[in-house]
């Protein structure tokens, strides 16, 4: 038996709300399947099971807050799932086939729909789940299961017959299922469009009620207002504890890139335009090899002692447009070569925007960069995410007079800062990871 606990989704988090199971009891799941969706002072987290087996019993209800540890589920590891109610024996009952078709009659007019089960009959959560994530209509997949259950293979092995579905929070689809609202006839409030759980409630208020919620969203913000997004509160706290018990040191160095555009550029010339690279992706691949090359900055500050890592887990800070910021972490960033970064730091981009990170996409981020440069900032100096020991700041890129060989000329340029713990290091430690980075982008083409 395993216990599949709450996670810790941060360090800034203590406590996290059970949204939706997306498996039930007896279903089979493997490492890695997203089983729940949990969410937190910051966004709404896909989380993972850490374990192989059978789930047992589901401990938490869909909309309980608990702390970090509690127990949520069971997962039994053992090859024989657990006992469940027996269903043989009813199961040769001829009366069922005898009952007049009435409920089917609409299915059996529709040549090949003869004995597709409902919705519910056909798939468990997890199935449901997939096929919504690949854009599937489980009412056109035939189920291989025992009675025509779809698994969670027929899914996987189905081409997705849509390119997009609507954006909307796990909490938000649950809400609408729930009360049988079209998602797709909903104008979404939230960050990029997506529809969130007060535009569902709003949808199946009455007139008058929509009415009154029309006013309160139209009038002009008061002074005296108190805030409303929990997310402002935990990055505050986060951030103040950290400035009273991290002794900071800063660092900045002006980074040449002529060579490294030109390089870019040469690269890009020959790729499509959907696969070129920006100067962004050169700027994080030199900062996850220059932590590998300097690892006294990457790795944690725990129990009064630096703990190093054996991998770059390069944490990115991605501003949400409705406010906010999350820090989700590119895994082994520093082996990882250029046009898969790319490919990798849209789609973390995108899932933190719309939130639907994953639990392993925020777990324990080594080194965080922060990356200002599309705001049109000069230089950043941020303040370190514990338990790490160093944040990299990043500016936009920008033409600046340089010296070369004695002659003055326009070069584009780019101000990386440091932020670093000293208790972990001191300066000479941080000005190695600068010189590193710089050393790198000299060097494009061993990126």
């Amino acid at each position: 038996m395993a216990d599949f606990t709450m996670p810790s989704l941060g360090a800034d988090m203590d406590e996290g709300t059970l949204v939706e199971w997306l498996v039930g009891p007896g279903d089979t799941v493997t490492k890695g399947d997203v089983v729940a969706v949990v969410e937190t002072a910051k966004s709404t987290i896909e989380v993972e099971c850490f374990d192989s087996g059978t789930v047992g019993a589901l401990l938490v209800e869909p909309g309980t807050t608990v702390p970090v540890g509690t127990r949520m589920a069971v997962i039994d590891s053992g090859a024989e799932p657990p006992a469940r109610a027996p269903a043989p024996a009813p199961a040769p009952a001829p009366a069922p086939a005898k009952q007049p078709p009435a409920p089917t009659s609409a299915l059996q007019a529709a040549p090949g729909h003869a004995t597709t089960p409902t919705r519910d009959a056909v798939s468990t959560p997890l199935v449901r789940h997939l096929a919504e994530q690949k854009g599937i209509d489980l009412s056109s997949v035939h189920g291989s299961g025992k009675g025509g259950r779809i698994t969670r293979s027929d899914v996987e092995h189905t081409p997705a017959e849509r390119p997009h579905r609507v954006k909307a929070s796990p909490l938000a689809r649950r809400l609408a299922l729930s009360s049988g609202v079209d998602l797709s006839a909903l104008r979404g409030t939230g960050p990029g469009g997506t529809i969130r759980a007060e535009d569902v409630r709003a949808a199946t208020a009455g007139p008058a009620s929509r009415t009154v919620e029309s006013r309160e969203a139209a009038r002009p913000p008061s002074a005296t207002a108190e805030p409303t997004y929990p997310a402002r509160a935990a990055i505050a706290a986060l951030m103040s504890r950290a400035n009273r018990e991290i002794p900071h040191y800063y660092l900045s160095t002006t980074i040449d890139l002529a060579v490294a555009m030109a390089w870019m550029r040469d690269r890009n010339a020959s790729r499509p335009v959907a696969e070129r690279l920006v100067p962004a992706a050169l700027l994080l691949k030199s900062v996850a090899l220059a932590a590998r090359q300097v690892p006294e900055l990457n790795g944690y500050w725990k129990e009064e002692a630096f703990v190093p890592s054996p991998a770059v887990r390069l944490g990115v800070a991605v501003s949400l447009r409705g406010g906010g910021l999350v820090a989700p972490a590119l895994a082994d960033a520093d082996t990882m070569p250029l046009p898969e970064l790319m490919a990798t730091l849209k789609g973390l981009v995108s899932r933190a925007r719309s939130g639907r990170l994953r639990a392993s996409e925020t777990a324990d981020p080594t080194l965080t960069v922060t990356n200002l440069g599309d705001q049109g900032v000069e230089a950043v100096f941020g303040v370190i995410y514990p338990p790490q020991v160093a944040l990299v700041g990043l500016g936009r890129v920008t033409e600046r007079p340089v010296a070369v060989d004695g002659m003055l000329t326009v070069h584009p340029t780019v101000t990386a800062t440091l932020a670093a713990d000293h208790r972990a290091s001191d300066g000479a430690t941080g000005a190695r990871l600068l010189t590193a980075i710089d050393r790198l982008l000299q060097r494009p083409e061993e990126l």
